[in-house]
């Protein structure tokens, strides 16, 4: 009996052990990339949310929730990471829906594009930060390439135990929780860098998205319909990578016959005051602080207007939570604006 007790209590020591030191080796993201921190941070809230926005990059530096609620009264977050596969973009919903059951949903369709697992470190930035379910171990399933192995996403030590001799103060300082790096999910840029030669698309030999594609985006259609949940589907503003007009005649048929809603910010960006000039810090790759309050303010009057989504101004809950929000994010804005002002000034003295 001896002898069992201990030899269960060495498995158990070494399990700990090994969970422990996986924590410590996985990259924290707490600053530098920090786009790799924010799905875990989703799961900090404390509200349910009237609107979830998933997707990519196109999606996280496009719309900004901290507006939403102050000019509409609307509670939203951004489930997005950077390169999110669609089938990843699947299991996220389905994550989140274990939780809450949201109003509308709101999904970029860049990522119908591809279906072929690309990056590693992407997989990464997106899974990790997954809490442990079934959803994840479908995301994983999924989306990993060939050359990793679904242990070392259970025991990221089998992946990063390089990094026990390359370790950063942050591993250390961040061990048991990661300062929050986004707001509702927005990563806020005020820099400003415009559209210039921005290079056309080359023409393809078959427009036709991947089977795997549309598998993913019907399952993620068919999950919203049977929570009663509005999914519209929309293309950022974003000049590259290039979106095909072949590409969007497939989603506009689509959403027609799924009864959807689709909007291509490409071809209202005028309407909506969209300004390659200034309102890119990328050269068109995505928005800017400025270029994302216009389309914010878009999608706060369609989600108004045409699904009626009420303010939720009044509950006590959670104007409490947003004040704390808000004030974060207008403080932290305010001083992104000043210093890239500080610096445009330096270098026109220069």
């Amino acid at each position: 009996m001896k002898k069992t007790i201990i030899a269960v209590l060495l498995v158990l020591l070494s399990l700990v052990s090994l969970i422990a030191l996986s924590r410590l080796v996985t990259p924290k993201y707490a600053d530098g990339i920090i786009e790799g921190a924010m799905i875990a941070e989703y799961y900090k809230e404390t509200t349910d949310h009237d609107v979830l926005l998933i997707g990519d990059c196109e999606v996280y530096e496009n719309f900004i929730p901290a507006d939403l609620w102050n000019n509409y009264g609307i509670n939203s977050y951004i489930r997005g990471s950077a390169e999110q596969y669609i089938a990843q973009s699947y299991y996220i919903l389905e994550d989140s829906l274990r939780t809450e059951t949201p109003s509308v949903v709101v999904f970029n369709v860049q990522s119908l594009s591809f279906s072929e697992k690309r990056s590693e470190a992407y997989n990464r930035m997106t899974l990790e930060g997954m809490r442990w379910s079934p959803s994840k171990v479908g995301a994983i399933l999924a989306t990993m390439t060939e050359e990793e192995s679904f242990a070392s996403y259970v025991f990221p030590l089998l992946r990063y135990h390089e990094r026990i001799f390359d370790l950063k103060p942050t591993d250390f300082t961040y061990y048991f929780s990661v300062p929050p790096v986004s707001y509702n999910g927005y990563y806020m840029r005020v820099d400003v860098r415009p559209a210039e030669n921005v290079p056309e698309g080359k023409p393809l030999a078959d427009y036709s998205f991947p089977e795997e594609s549309w598998k993913w985006l019907d399952r993620m259609a068919d999950l919203c319909r049977e929570k009663g949940i509005d999914l519209i589907l929309i293309k950022a503003p974003s000049l590259y990578p290039y979106w095909y007009g072949e590409w969007d005649a497939q989603v506009r048929d689509y959403a027609e016959e799924k009864g959807l809603t689709y909007i291509n910010y490409l071809e209202i960006a005028g309407q909506i005051g969209i300004d390659y000039s200034t309102d890119t810090y990328d050269g068109g790759l995505h928005m800017n602080l400025y270029g994302a309050e216009k389309l914010t303010a878009h999608l706060g009057d369609l989600l108004t207007s045409e699904f009626h989504l009420k303010s939720r101004r009044g509950e006590e809950a959670l104007e409490a939570v947003w004040a704390e929000k808000t004030a974060r994010f207008e403080n932290d804005k305010a001083a992104a604006v000043a210093a890239e002002q500080e610096k445009a000034n330096g270098e026109a003295t220069d």
